[in-house]
């Protein structure tokens, strides 16, 4: 008999408003606001509220993606809204204790703004900042407002509402139908198209089905799987039930990287709630659907965010990618049909359901549907996660969001795509940041990083540094990645010392050319992206180094010729 889902919420809501009683002190602690002192201004809350015997809830919530904040603090005082203060250090949070909570006082010269609604006491709402102007947050809806340990708050925002609609008022092929509306591309790198994938696999021949869930997110500087996983794994679970349901099948493994050890805690005791609410196992919600999610930890390696040796690894072999086809969706997880998704794909999911395809379609460009989180990084003002439609420009995020450059300091480039993405110069900034843009300018979206590099930066030095990361990374099965990687390395070596020669950049256009074609899997067929992608844009660059020996950005020691 089916769950009433209405009175699970209703009961959710209840316990949730309970909380709502009390004054709450909600504090960062996401890996972010961990790294940036969070866990001793929370140490420090609960000392000053023993000591002055002040009734007040402290409550651990997420990243909200303002990083460059960090740590930051939420005060909700009952009946007052909630206010968002930043950059908190112990001696802060006590004074705010004694000047807020004890002496009304909401120190607008402190505050960020106010997190839901209208201004308050001379305080903007957070929305009217800068970094949070404009963004469209869907995946990001929950992240640093709700404690990702506490199903009821998901619940009581509507969380599983979805997944009950889909259980019982859509068929398998009605909710890939409207994901294929949606023109939702997987968010982890590659662009496919979910909804197309979620269809071959339910119609290949063989069972059982597997659904994997990749939350290794290793790319550097590109931390919004991680962000995702500490702060709203609810909706990462509830997106997976769903996609398994569509898929048909009844197992499921959440592949996440070993170094993200608050990721898996919070995951695990993610899963269990839902578990223990009827929302993963056997019946769910009372159908005659049953769905079991494993964790799985990853061994570290880049390599292993790709699909085939991601499953490897789930066998208990070494992670390595294979060739292709079959392709996974016909034969992958122990040779079975599987399907694998991104974290930030599957927190697309419930919102698609619940509020149709074609609503998610109209945002985005024409081939390039819905948000895209973006981690903004490097030489700009204001770090952290945003969630904007795609087709923004790299413009808007540079300056508009990010706030642009240190002061005295021009941008020379910004580069997209993790470490395997390409660079681009600055006369490309009012370039729509979309799948196929990016691609037609020889980089691509990858896991959505954009790293901003102002004009201290040797671009041949830099993407050296991108390259080696690819040299280290590398499963070696291949000879074009291993042996490719190497000697791009080492040319990129000699010419930051000065030491190029005539030729070596047709030579490192050829190699880059070739490994492209004919490596094993993305790592190898990309690795080469930074290099090609920097002759193409910022040659000068190159030709200074040989032909001059000159290092434009004086970073390179030029320590000879030949």
């Amino acid at each position: 008999m089916p769950v009433d889902y209405q009175a699970l919420r209703e009961q959710a809501i209840t316990r949730v408003r309970e909380k709502e009683r009390e004054t709450r002190i909600f504090v960062g602690l996401g890996t972010c606001g961990v790294a940036a002192g969070a866990r001793a201004v929370m140490a420090a809350l609960e000392d000053k509220l023993r000591q002055t015997g002040v009734s007040a809830r402290l409550q651990a919530v997420g990243c909200n993606g303002m990083c460059y904040q960090e740590p930051l603090m939420d005060i909700a005082k009952p009946g007052r809204p909630r206010i968002s203060y930043g950059r908190v250090t112990p001696q802060l949070a006590a004074q705010l204790v004694d000047d807020y909570i004890r002496g009304d006082d909401p120190r607008p010269d402190l505050a960020l703004g106010v997190v839901d609604g209208e201004g308050y006491a001379g305080i903007p709402p957070l929305s009217e900042h800068p970094f949070f102007r404009g963004q469209v947050r869907l995946v990001m809806r929950n992240c640093g407002l709700i404690d990702p340990e506490d199903i009821d708050e998901y619940i009581a925002r509507g969380g599983y509402a979805s997944l009950h609609k889909a259980l019982f008022e859509m068929s398998p092929q009605e909710v890939i139908a409207e994901v294929r509306k949606s023109g939702l591309r997987g968010r982890g790198g590659a662009g496919y198209p979910t909804g197309l994938k979620w269809e071959g696999c339910r119609g290949a021949h063989g069972s059982p089905k597997y659904l994997l869930i990749n939350g290794e997110g290793g790319d550097p500087g590109a931390y919004m799987d991680r962000a995702l996983m500490d702060s709203a794994p609810q909706a990462i679970i509830e997106g997976a039930v769903i996609a398994a349901y569509a898929i048909g099948c009844e197992q499921g493994y959440f592949f996440i990287r070993a170094e993200y050890p608050l990721a898996v805690e919070r995951v695990r005791r993610a899963l269990q709630q839902a578990e223990e609410r009827g929302f993963i196992g056997d019946n769910i919600l009372g159908s005659d659907f049953s769905f079991h999610l494993e964790i799985k930890r990853g061994p570290g390696a880049y390599v292993t965010g790709e699909s085939t040796a991601l499953q490897f690894v789930i066998e208990g072999r070494q992670g390595t990618p294979r060739w292709r086809p079959p392709h996974s969706i016909i034969s992958g997880l122990w040779a079975k049909p599987t399907t694998l998704n991104n974290v930030k794909t599957l927190s697309n999911v419930p919102l698609i359901i619940e509020r149709g395809g074609e609503w998610y379609a109209r945002m985005g460009t024409e081939r390039s549907r819905g948000t895209k989180v973006f981690a903004l990084v490097g030489h700009v003002q204001r770090r952290g996660l945003v969630e904007f439609p795609l087709g923004i420009t790299l413009r808007e995020l540079v300056y508009n969001v990010g706030g642009g450059l240190r002061e005295g300091r021009r941008l020379k480039a910004v580069q997209t795509g993790g470490p395997l993405g390409g660079f681009l110069s600055e006369a490309m900034l009012d370039m729509p940041v979309d799948f196929d843009s990016l691609k037609g300018a020889g980089s691509m979206m990858g896991s959505g990083g954009v790293v901003v590099l102002d004009d201290r930066t040797c671009i041949v030095k830099t993407a050296q540094h991108f390259l080696n990361f690819s040299v280290d990374e590398s499963c070696g099965r291949c000879s074009a990645c291993r042996i490719g990687s190497r000697r791009l390395s080492e040319i990129l070596t000699r010419i930051t010392q000065g030491r190029g020669r005539s030729g070596d950049l047709e030579t490192m256009d050829a190699l880059g050319d070739l490994m492209n074609r004919v490596a094993l899997c993305g790592l190898g067929r990309a690795a080469a992206t930074p290099v090609l992608s920097t002759l193409r844009h910022f040659r000068d660059e190159y030709e200074a180094h040989i032909y001059e020996k000159q290092c434009p950005a004086g970073v390179c020691e030029m320590t000879g010729s030949l």
